[in-house]
């Protein structure tokens, strides 16, 4: 076992999480098994500068947040146990797990800033997961537009008349918010339709972000497959299905998690991808396959851990640990 490691996990409230789904938590149960120090803060509490630093400190960069220790444990009601908080450096720590949910907004991109100045390994660093540059640098729907022979026809615009011409020539089409998250404002328009014009209204009144097009993909009813990878290798695969009452897969609006495992193409598509994952500190990654087409990769707050625990026995968390275990002992 790796020496009892410093371990800060950058979360949405630990009180609220569903224990038997959320992928944070197994990586919180992984690490305590291993004997690691937990620690958990919101991301509203972090400091940046002089007023994080202590009198003596001259250090404009110092990174803190209002932190507390923390015990977890798989019982419901009763799953965390906290210590005081207290207001700590990050740079005291030897891992920071960043997991708060999207929106990836203004507010998002600017933590990633503010975990840059701590980002690394040996004194006053620590180990970011993921690389908070590349998650910057790569939202989850661009991403994917940089490995165009894999995913299907995809139109990220503004122009309307774009949007009405690309759904003229594939029909069938989903429209998707560039940066939103859960299946959220996901909505499927049909070559009849007549709402597509009211939809985009609607969004280009409350937004001035572009809007994702895809054409549909029949495929997805047989399953959304989310393949989990580990600097850059695929560990395994679980199958999300829509429940029959909704075109989206995603398990946050029903969708219904299924065993699967990996076919050649997915193999084709993780091998396609991974060199960059690997390269860019995008330690853990969840890509979403339908049917031949990769669609998204989730670099933020992946999901599906537990799910691919209780299917295939993969310990997922464990494959994660590893590998941060391993760049740390590396260096």
């Amino acid at each position: 076992m790796a020496s009892s490691l410093q371990v800060a996990v950058q979360m949405d409230p630990l009180e609220h999480i569903n224990i038997h789904g959320d992928s944070t938590f197994a990586l919180m149960l992984e690490a305590q098994k291993r004997g690691h120090a937990l620690y958990v803060y919101e991301v509203n509490t972090l400091a940046l500068g002089e007023g994080a630093a202590e009198p003596e400190q001259s250090s404009k960069t110092r990174v803190t947040a209002l932190m507390r220790p923390v015990t977890v444990r798989r019982e419901e009601g009763n799953h965390a146990t906290f210590g005081a908080p207290m207001r700590q450096s990050l740079g005291d720590m030897d891992v920071v797990l960043m997991r708060q949910d999207p929106p990836f907004d203004m507010a998002y991109i600017t933590a990633t800033h503010m975990l840059d100045h701590v980002h690394g390994i040996g004194p006053g660093k620590a180990l970011v997961v993921n690389d908070p540059r590349w998650v910057r640098d790569s939202p989850e729907k661009l991403l994917v537009t940089h490995f165009p022979d894999l995913m299907p026809p995809t139109l990220v615009t503004w122009d309307i008349e774009q949007i009405r011409a690309f759904r003229a020539k594939w029909h069938d089409i989903i429209v998707k918010p560039l940066f939103g998250n859960g299946g959220s404002g996901v909505f499927r328009i049909r070559e009849d339709d007549q709402n597509l014009n009211a939809l985009l209204e609607m969004h280009f009144a409350r937004s001035r972000e572009p809007l994702m097009i895809q054409r549909y993909e029949p495929a997805v009813t047989a399953g959304d497959k989310r393949i989990i990878l580990v600097d850059g290798e695929p560990v395994g695969a679980i199958n999300r299905v829509p429940s029959g009452e909704d075109h989206r897969s995603n398990m946050h609006v029903g969708g219904v998690a299924k065993q699967i495992g990996l076919s050649a193409r997915d193999r084709e598509i993780c091998m396609a991808i991974g060199p960059f994952l690997k390269e860019h500190g995008l330690i853990f990654v969840g890509i979403d396959v339908i049917g031949q087409y990769l669609t998204e990769i989730n670099v933020t707050s992946p999901t599906g851990l537990q799910e691919l625990e209780r299917f295939d026995g993969i310990n997922g968390a464990g494959a994660i640990w590893n590998c941060i275990e391993r760049k740390l002992h590396a260096a």
